[in-house]
């Protein structure tokens, strides 16, 4: 329940309302903002919340979302309900329009190939929506591009518009011939052109020449100076027209008829999917106003409570940001210990703005809009919000600004319970002092008994006390800076504030005498008071610096202690790995000086050594054996580098070179060249092979190129030839047209009305285009009929090397009338 009636221009939630239908983009989306309208269960609020979280994130996701053509076609549709009735052809226009941009929002929403969803609340609502792709066919069809009925949606209507064209063609003739004659006989202007009365071509004649021209009077300027005459030569031309033009608008409605007849048994799905795209135009703006004014997702809780951090008033943060300043944020927390608090403070210190920001922020979330406050906030749920705030006095109802005020503490007796948050402001003003003070305190009291949560604003020191004394009760202060004499509008819990009208009065300049008057009057111990709460607020607020200054140092050693023990482990852990790498490479290292011994001591023994020097090698390669595998062992990867043979090995004998053109000594034999033979020109690298041999001359291929060379230019190599793959050449024009087909390609195909040959035939060209321009997923839409021609289409798939595999469409999008064929 909301109290009273006018709650939402009190709190200004009239603004957020306004705000949100200025980013609508259609009607529908206004409409569902004008039905937005506060609920109390917690799934229905979290869903809304979780829908307009998730446009949030496509938003600044910078992914392109469907929103060319949100048309409102809701009257148009329900204009066509009754049999014989007919969508005209601009309404068909923007329906065809319109679907696609609602196939396009199903799309964006379909899971993708792994079947996971991005946005599973929106996909959820989006479920029931369908993009009826047989009206779009139908009307694609109907339509050109620019909305108006083509000239082949019907053979009659080609026809018929033929004969129109010749006949305005033969008038046009007729009429320049009548043009010339006319100024030849001096009866026309030079300047004379035809004119349009009635849909008839008439002539432009002076009244004193009108006896010269031949034909009807159809009309005269207002002026009189201009008859305007069709010539008898025209009047059955024109007459043939009207009658043709008659014909064609016959034949345009029966035309349109019969789509309409294709509409009419999907208007009620066609309403709900319109429905629908209005609340996706409307989730959308709250998505776009809550980025504006920095809103963002709490934790929901399904108990009243309240533990916000950053709230701001957002009609205070739009009139602010304009003016380039900024809101003093609210932090502010309602719990079973703390229900109600007790806010006070100077004038114009920010308590009313402290009120209707905690009343805007809960009803905008209750309301399913992203209420302006930090993520990490938690929002109970509250079954009621009651307000009493502003002069409610009434002539008619005979109740003084008082009355208004006890009528409303009435209801809020009456009604109010452990799930109401109440939000009163000044409570008990507007009567004797003493006396409201008094009732005030008794009232609060009641509320605080029935466990209520809310704020209350007040300047009454009874009320302060009662608050410091009572359980439930909290006090807060709205902050004041008494050397600037300025509030600072900063909401501080757990002491009461002052009023500071001592200062205030100071401050605008009242005479000292009466300001030093109201002090006497008033006595020394409220002036004192006073400062005493000023001093407990400068030492509260001091030791709160100090307490998070001490609370971030804390921090900061915690994040420092993390990183050095993070980093100890990563060493540890790389000085694992570094031995474990030392250990692979010291026995790798093993293996090779092993086949280095054998090879060492073969090469001794071709060179036939003296035995002493191959034991002198022999000992040194065992003592470095010995040496790699105490590292294996667990020296560690410094030793290992320091690891050296200490005696180097003999040097050995310095083999022959091999040629740098790659021929081996054995090639060098005086063998004669042979077919097949690879040879090389002299002081050329590149080789070739013999093909042919003829006298002292050989045919030698170079690659794809063969030619004849005097054997006395050529030398054997043992190098092979370098491989190349004969390219394939392709003319230019046939380049161009490749180039243009792929541009023109489009990934769906209709076949509908072919005969199965034919069919398939299309279908052929279409998946082998497809294939070679590397398309990954194709439609075919062939209707669903008999299923004849969707049994055709699907055996010539199973035939085709490059279709990975084919399906059904989503039935949202043509379900069995279209194929989806994935492609290699």
């Amino acid at each position: 329940m909301i109290y009273p009636s006018n709650f939402e221009n009190k709190i200004g939630f009239d603004v957020v309302r306004h705000e949100i239908a200025k980013r609508c983009i259609s009607p529908m989306g206004v409409a569902w903002c004008e039905k937005m309208q506060f609920s109390s269960r917690h799934n229905e609020v979290k869903a809304w919340l979780t829908q307009v979280n998730e446009f949030v994130g496509i938003i600044e996701s910078k992914r392109e979302f469907p929103l060319n053509y949100f048309f409102d076609l809701r009257t148009p549709l329900r204009s066509i309900a009754a049999p014989g009735t007919w969508i005209t052809a601009e309404h068909l226009y923007d329906l065809q329009r319109s679907l696609a941009t609602i196939a396009g929002i199903i799309a964006f929403f379909r899971p993708d190939d792994e079947g996971r969803m991005s946005y599973p609340a929106l996909a959820q609502l989006t479920a029931g929506m369908q993009a009826f792709p047989q009206i779009s066919a139908e009307a694609q069809r109907v339509l050109d591009k620019f909305g108006n009925i083509k000239d082949n949606a019907s053979p009659q209507l080609a026809q018929l518009r033929s004969t129109l064209n010749s006949t305005t063609a033969s008038i046009n003739g007729i009429m320049r011939r009548i043009i010339a004659r006319g100024r030849q006989d001096g009866v026309l202007d030079s300047d004379t052109t035809p004119s349009v009365r009635d849909g008839r071509l008439v002539l432009p004649v002076s009244p004193m020449h009108k006896r010269k021209v031949h034909g009807i009077v159809h009309d005269e300027s207002a002026s009189g100076k201009t008859v305007f005459i069709e010539p008898e030569e025209i009047v059955e031309a024109n007459n043939r027209i009207r009658e043709t033009e008659a014909e064609i608008q016959r034949e345009i409605v029966r035309i349109l008829t019969a789509v309409t007849d294709l509409i009419r048994p999907h208007i009620e799905e066609l309403l709900a999917t319109y429905s629908t795209l209005g609340l996706i135009d409307f989730i959308r703006a709250k998505a776009a106003f809550a980025r504006d004014v920095d809103a963002h997702m709490p934790h929901i809780e399904e108990a009243p409570m309240a533990e916000w951090y950053h709230a701001q008033h957002p009609a205070l943060y739009l009139a602010l940001k304009e003016q380039g300043k900024a809101v003093v944020p609210l932090d502010i927390e309602l719990n079973k210990k703390n229900r109600i608090i007790i806010i006070s403070g100077p004038n114009a210190g920010g308590k009313s703005v402290c009120l209707k920001t905690v009343g805007i922020v809960q009803y905008m979330m209750q309301c399913g809009v992203l209420p302006t406050l930090y993520d990490n906030s938690h929002m109970g749920i509250f079954k009621s919000i009651f307000i009493d705030i502003g002069d409610q006095q009434s002539i008619e109802d005979d109740l003084s600004t008082y009355s208004s005020h006890l009528h409303n503490m009435k209801t809020f007796l009456q009604r109010g319970d452990g799930n109401t948050m109440i939000l009163i402001d000044e409570f008990g003003s507007g009567t004797e002092p003493h006396i409201g003070a008094a009732i005030a305190q008794a009232i609060l009291e009641q509320l605080n008994h029935k466990q209520l949560y809310g704020v209350v604003t007040t300047h009454y020191q009874n009320l302060k006390h009662f608050a410091e004394e009572t359980d439930g009760l909290v006090n807060g202060a709205m902050l004041y800076d008494r050397q600037r004499m300025q509030p600072l509008f900063q909401l501080s819990i757990g002491y009461p504030g002052s009023s500071f009208a001592i200062e205030i009065a100071r401050k605008i300049g009242l005479p000292q005498q009466v300001i030093d008057k109201a002090s006497q009057l008033v006595g020394s111990d409220y002036i004192n008071m006073d400062k005493y709460l000023l001093d407990i607020v400068r030492d509260r607020r001091y030791w709160e610096n100090k307490r998070y200054d001490v609370h971030q140092k804390e921090k900061r050693l915690d994040k420092i202690a993390a990183d050095y023990n993070e980093r100890l482990e990563k060493i540890a852990q790389e000085h694992k790995l570094i031995i474990k790498e030392a250990k692979n490479e010291a026995q790798q290292l093993l293996k090779q000086s092993n086949a280095e011994i054998e090879k060492t001591i073969r090469q001794i023994k071709e060179m036939q050594a003296e035995k002493e020097k191959t034991r002198e090698v022999r000992q040194h390669l065992d003592e470095f054996k010995q040496r790699l595998q105490q590292a294996e062992e667990g020296l560690d990867a410094e030793e290992m580098r320091k690891l050296q043979p200490k005696r180097a090995l003999p040097q050995r004998q310095q083999q022959p070179r091999k040629p740098s053109n790659g021929q081996s000594p054995k090639a060098n034999n005086d063998r004669p060249l042979a077919v097949g033979d690879n040879v090389q020109l002299k002081g050329s690298t590149t080789v070739g092979t013999v093909m042919s041999l003829e006298g002292n001359s050989a045919t030698v291929a170079f690659g794809n190129i063969k030619t004849r060379v005097d054997i006395k230019h050529l030398q054997r190599t043992l190098r092979q030839p370098a491989k190349s793959a004969p390219k394939p050449t392709v003319s230019k024009a046939t380049s161009d047209e490749i180039r243009s087909r792929q541009l023109n390609f489009k990934p769906d195909i209709d076949v509908r009305g072919m005969r199965g040959d034919e069919a398939v035939q299309a279908i052929t060209y279409f998946i082998d285009d497809a294939i070679q321009f590397n398309a990954k997923r194709v439609r075919i839409l062939h209707g669903t009929g008999t299923g004849i021609l969707r049994t055709l289409i699907r055996q010539y798939l199973n035939t085709v090397p490059g279709v990975k595999s084919y399906r059904d469409e989503h039935v949202q999008l043509g379900g069995a009338g279209i194929t989806v064929v994935d492609l290699e």
